[in-house]
């Protein structure tokens, strides 16, 4: 049996977000959309990171945040909530992660496990020869190609 290919198990409908938009439309996006990253491309749709809900999270844990139940906390809820507000207006571009690991359509399956594996990595980006971006492969689709695989073997040996 021929191993498969990147572009035989990405998903090909990519969500991405624009380096502009702000990191309020990027948590309803993933939210909306049941996902937890997605690629970050410029005005010409090139890909220029990833932005994830760690990145949002990451970025949200420095926000100042009181501890305990007072009437310091009302007065540092107000600062907070107002604070929070202005994080969630930053642009993507601020929080994304800029250096990615990224596959290529013809790269077998079994390298993109091990990029995935070795890297800790939820999510990659695939790109065409004109470095186009085409799909994403996330684990979900690793598991499902397992899966058919799976399937594939037990109707051949039936």
């Amino acid at each position: 049996m021929e191993e498969l290919l990147a572009r035989d198990i990405m998903t090909r409908k990519v969500i991405t977000i624009n380096k502009d938009a702000a990191v309020g439309e990027l948590a309803e996006l993933l939210i909306k959309n049941k996902i937890c990253g997605v690629p970050v491309v410029d005005s010409n749709g090139k890909l220029v990171g990833m932005a994830t809900e760690a990145d949002i999270i990451v970025k949200e844990s420095n926000l100042p945040f009181p501890l305990s139940f007072s009437f310091a906390f009302l007065e540092s809820y107000e600062s907070y909530t107002k604070t929070t507000k202005d994080y969630l207006k930053t642009r993507i571009e601020d929080i994304m992660t800029r250096k990615i690991k990224i596959v290529n359509e013809d790269m077998p399956v079994s390298k993109v496990v091990n990029m995935m594996i070795n890297n800790n990595i939820n999510r990659l980006p695939v790109l065409d020869k004109s470095n186009k971006l085409v799909g994403i492969i996330t684990r979900e689709d690793i598991i499902a190609s397992m899966i058919k695989k799976g399937k594939k073997q037990e109707k051949a040996n039936k």
